[in-house]
Parts: C-alpha cells; structure tokens; sequence
C-alpha cells in the first residue's frame, strides 16, 4: 500500500469509528513517535476526542515534559493517569511496565466502548497477527496507523511538522519507561530490541495491546 493510501486509509477509520461511538471513544497516547501521528491525524478529524496517557513513575522525565508541553499546544481534551511499577522490577525487569500499567489503562479505559491507539504490526513479531479493528471483553480496539512502517511515521511527522519527544534524538527508537527502554547499538537492530533488553520479555509487550482490559 502507497503511504498516502495508507494516511487515507487512517483517516477514514479514526472518522468512521468516531462518528459510531461519539462520546464513548478515546485515544490512548504514549506520546512516542506512533501516538503523535495518530493524534496528528485524529485532532484533525475529531479536535475535542479524550486523550489518556498511562505513565510510570519512572518515565523519562522529557517523555512527561512533552506531553505536557503537547497537550497545552495542541489544546487536548486530556487526562493522565501515574502508576508505580511492581514490587522488585529492579531484580526483574521483565516485571517493569507490565501489570500494573494494564491495571490502570483498564480504569483510564472503564467508561468508553471503543479506543485508538498508536500500535504498529511492522514494528515487531508480536504485533504481526494485529487487526485493523478488534474487541476484547466488549471493548473495540482501533489502530488506524497498524500498515505504517517505521519510515512512514518520519515521513509523516516531517511533512506535517508534527512534535517529536526528544529522546529520539538519543538513540532511542521505541520508547517505554527508563528501565525498560534502551537505545539502538546497531543498525542492524529491530524497532523494537531496545525494549526489555536481556529479560525473558525482550522486544515483547507490556500487555495493553494483547490483554482483556475489560
């Protein structure tokens, strides 16, 4: 598929999805490279749809000071919601960003029947059986930017000058929290390998895309 398909495409989603839940959607935001797009492409069809951000204590402080700093330019309708990571992450770090992060989008998500969210199938193995659209326990799912690959979305972001988290500039390519979020050592890499580096969860997934949230 053609990249400006594949924007089409993403457009007519996000407003076909809108137009059936109204107020029942939401959009769930990382503030990563993926969620900017889809927020680009979002508060053009829909300005006034709730964002959400789930985001660990042990964040990157840049990662919370540009989402602020986004959600105050951009005029969001958004809330964010903290949560403390489990009990001995440090000894394990496959623990880090995991359950209580799906405990809490859960509650982020407990009023709403349908949500966006930025997940990609080119990004890594776990996300190649992804859908367009789907439901878990009642709740619809949809990922309009889910055929984009990872230069699409530096293509987009360029062409529309969409903010970019600065710990890209880093090294970084697929960003979770401090722990559990390392930056490329070669460009010979996957997207995703920077993530839960060395632990029995290595390029896997936090559990919000591949987990009943209802």
């Amino acid at each position: 598929m053609k990249y400006l398909d594949k924007v089409d495409a993403a457009k007519k989603l996000i407003s076909g999805y809108s137009d059936k839940y109204r107020h029942k959607i939401i959009i769930g935001s990382s503030f990563g490279k993926d969620s900017m797009v889809v927020l680009d492409i979002a508060r053009r069809i829909m300005p006034s749809i709730p964002v959400f951000g789930i985001m660990a204590t042990t964040e990157f402080q840049e990662t919370f000071d540009f989402s602020h700093k986004v959600a105050k330019d951009w005029d969001l309708n958004y809330k964010e919601y903290i949560y403390e990571q489990e009990d001995g992450f440090i000894e394990d770090l496959s623990k880090c960003c995991g359950k209580p992060k799906v405990e809490t989008t859960k509650i982020a998500l407990k009023n709403y029947d349908a949500w966006i969210s930025g997940v990609r199938n080119t990004e890594g193995i776990t996300r190649a059986n992804f859908k367009d659209v789907e439901e878990r326990g009642g709740l619809v799912k949809i990922n309009p930017i889910l055929y984009f690959t990872e230069t699409d979305i530096w293509r987009y972001t360029a062409l529309n000058n969409v903010p970019v988290n600065p710990m890209y500039k880093l090294g970084y390519r697929s960003l979770g929290c401090k722990f559990c979020s390392s930056p490329e050592e070669d460009e010979n890499e996957s997207e995703r390998s920077g993530r839960w580096k060395n632990t029995t969860k290595a390029m896997g997934e936090c559990g919000i895309h591949n987990t009943s949230l209802r």
